[in-house]
């Protein structure tokens, strides 16, 4: 996978020109620490690398690109495995196939155990072997201590690389472990730039990277469904009239991540501050009741727990509209 994002690319050089055995990427979601994280493990163990990256020709490149190498080890959780057509160990498919138990969403001691031996074997192409482990914070306790010993003592050709959205849920002894970067945010015009190259037109990127908070990756996944600019702007009248057909469609999880920006603009005009993910023209011009939309945004907080599992999506998504209603038609 060529790294295109030339922010990506940026920090890859960077990386690559310094030493280490471990990298902790971290910073808020959307930056590309899986993008940054493939790049790596691809260099590293390439057959040719260069100062900017893995050749993306040769054989280790290729055995990457179908998830076979014989010296790259990637621990995540089985959902983002499957997600990212990873395959995953016999037994555990076989067990998922059967139906005996679902994907694991955290990454699970069984995998970090296999990582383990696989630290202990010799590289098989001779360019040293790789540990991927994405979201980081996915693992708990057990499998982050077991990790915690071969980051300690590694063998002399491994290298790790760690990344996180929240870098703050690691055992401290894990983040002591590895040297840290940053994820760095890309600033508009180099964003724009980089969607209009990816096929979206500069007013629709403009909208959508406001939308999604300034993350061109989110933003360019925004642009991949249908309409999706034009319904991001008449969102907050959509809900004001209690329409349903604005979420529709949607996993609960998005909408309420869509309502929870909506809302956190909201308050931000209470308090005289800029919206960050809407217009301000796209907002209601009325002032609204500050305790109705902080009883929203700590209602949305619980929906956001329990969005994953829900009892029954229809009611749930009903009840998400006609709460985003009366806030939207609440007075100050």
């Amino acid at each position: 996978m060529a790294v295109t994002a030339p922010w990506i690319q940026r920090q890859l050089e960077a990386l690559l020109a310094q030493r280490g055995h471990a990298w902790l990427l971290h910073g808020p979601s959307g930056l590309g620490q899986f993008e940054l994280a493939d790049a790596l493990v691809r260099a590293w163990l390439c057959d040719q690398p260069t100062p900017q990256g893995a050749c993306g020709q040769c054989a280790s490149c290729h055995g990457i690109d179908v998830h076979t190498h014989p010296d790259l080890a990637a621990l995540m959780p089985e959902t983002d495995m499957l997600a990212r057509d990873w395959p995953l160990p016999e037994k555990a498919q076989s067990d998922i196939d059967d139906k005996k138990r679902k994907p694991s969403k955290e990454i699970r001691v069984d995998a970090m155990r296999e990582a383990i031996e696989f630290a202990q074997r010799t590289s098989a192409r001779g360019r040293g072997k790789a540990v991927l482990v994405y979201p980081a914070e996915r693992m708990n306790a057990i499998t982050a201590n077991a990790l915690l010993k071969t980051l300690e003592e590694p063998a002399g050709d491994m290298r790790f690389v760690l990344a996180t959205d929240a870098a703050h849920l690691l055992l401290p002894t894990i983040r002591s472990r590895c040297l840290a970067h940053t994820m760095a945010w890309p600033d508009e015009a180099e964003a724009l730039a980089w969607l209009a190259t990816q096929g979206v037109p500069a007013e629709e990127g403009a909208l959508l990277l406001r939308a999604a908070g300034g993350r061109p990756a989110e933003a360019l996944a925004l642009a991949q469904t249908k309409g999706s600019a034009q319904s991001w702007a008449q969102l907050p009248r959509a809900l004001a009239r209690g329409d349903t057909a604005a979420l529709a469609d949607l996993p609960l999880a998005e909408a309420v991540s869509r309502l929870q920006k909506l809302c956190h603009d909201l308050l931000a005009l209470q308090s005289g501050a800029t919206p960050r993910f809407f217009a301000a023209a796209d907002l209601p011009a009325q002032p609204l009741s500050a305790a109705a939309l902080g009883r929203w945004w700590q209602q949305l907080g619980r929906s956001a727990r329990t969005a994953e599992h829900p009892l029954n999506p229809g009611l749930a998504a009903e009840f998400l509209v006609s709460s985003a209603r009366q806030a939207l038609n609440s007075r100050r």
